[in-house]
Order: structure tokens, then sequence, then C-alpha cells
């Protein structure tokens, strides 16, 4: 499995699935939707099943000495290391922004989605529905990816929206608290992201398992 995954990673990848981690510095961007440093993410990791794709890696991956499945798990493994790299930059961020940065006016007068706890389960979500959607989606056929990638992106940006408007809603003004208020509130929503992505994942990864199986390729 780590021979996979470091083929994975020196072979198959794009350049770009490396380069779009760097979005995650959108997190301190004020006036920004900083959600969307997500997609851009996600996009980098796109771009590798796009050249993996055009490469025909994936009979090629196939035609190893390995469990199909585990070429499916590959794949997994090496989106989960790209989008939790993302995360863990965007969460350096967040705690900066929680504290030293917590009383800077640019960020108090943003109307939009602040970087707190609640942001990184926001992102986690939508991360998970990239490997439901997205990655799941891909090994139905093997080839195939126009579709799964427009319908994540439909749900992506839909997510942003909802995410983006619900501090405006009266009595949800929490979730978009600065520092450490409503600390409580907040790590148990990050904590239902973290949930939700595991869940997202895992079951997305079975379900490509079973659908690569009966692929003849």
């Amino acid at each position: 499995m780590n021979a996979l995954l470091r083929k994975e990673m020196r072979l198959s990848a794009s350049i770009l699935s490396y380069l779009f981690i760097a979005f995650a510095f959108m997190a301190l961007l004020p006036g920004y939707p900083i959600l969307c440093s997500v997609f851009f993410i996600t996009l980098g990791i796109f771009q590798s099943f796009q050249s993996a794709r055009e490469a025909n890696d994936i009979v090629f991956s196939a035609l190893l000495p390995v469990a199909k499945r585990d070429v499916v798990k590959g794949k997994y493994i090496f989106s989960i290391f790209i989008e939790l790299s993302g995360v863990l930059i965007m969460a350096v961020l967040t705690v900066l922004r929680m504290t030293a940065m917590s009383d800077s006016p640019v960020y108090r007068q943003n109307a939009l989605m602040n970087a707190n706890p609640f942001f990184l389960g926001m992102a986690l979500l939508i991360f998970g529905m990239f490997n439901a959607i997205f990655v799941g989606g891909f090994f139905k056929t093997g080839y195939n990816f126009a579709k799964p990638f427009v319908t994540y992106i439909i749900v992506a940006f839909l997510l942003i929206c909802i995410a983006e408007a619900l501090h405006h809603v009266p009595g949800l003004e929490a979730v978009n608290a600065f520092g450490f208020d409503h600390i409580g509130l907040q790590l148990a929503l990050m904590l239902a992201g973290a949930f939700l992505y595991i869940a997202l994942t895992c079951l997305s990864y079975k379900k490509a398992c079973e659908n690569f199986d009966k692929i003849d390729l």
C-alpha cells in the first residue's frame, strides 16, 4: 500500500495538486468567502485525476500485482493527504485569527464568514462531499469525471452560500463568533464536520471499491 501511495504522489499526481494547497492561505483574506479555498484545493486534486486519466493510469495501476480495491485506496489516500494538508494550514491560520488578530478592524468589519472552528467544520464537510461525489463518482466508470465534478461544484457552492448566510439569520449569529466566543458551540460544529467528513469518505470508499470491482478494464 505504501508503494502504491508513493506511485500516486510521484507519478500520478499533478504538480497543481500540491501548489493548490497554498489556497488554504485564503483563510487570512478579509472581505472574501474564505470557504472558496476548499474548492480550489479540490480543483488541484481534480487536475491529478485528469492527468491520470489522460495517461491511462487506472489501467496501468490495475495491471500491477495489487487488488483492484488497492487502486481505489491509493486515490482516496492521496486525496485525503492533500485535503488534510489544506485543513492543517487553515487550522493554524484560524488559531492565528482567533488570537493575535481577533480584534483587528479589518476582520471585525467583515460581513462575510469569520475564520473559526465552524469554518473548519464546513471545510471538512465540503471535502467530504468531494470524496463522496467526485472521487466516488469517478470509480463508477474509472474514466468519466465530468459529471461527478460538475455535481460537486453545484453542491460545494450551495454549501458555501449556506455557510455564508447562516450568521445573518436571527439567532444564529454565534456561528460567526470572533476569538473564543461561543467556543463550546464552535467546537461542537467542528467535530460534527469532522464526523461527516469521515463518514462520507468511508462510505464512498466502500461503494467505490464495489463499483470498481465490477468494471471490465
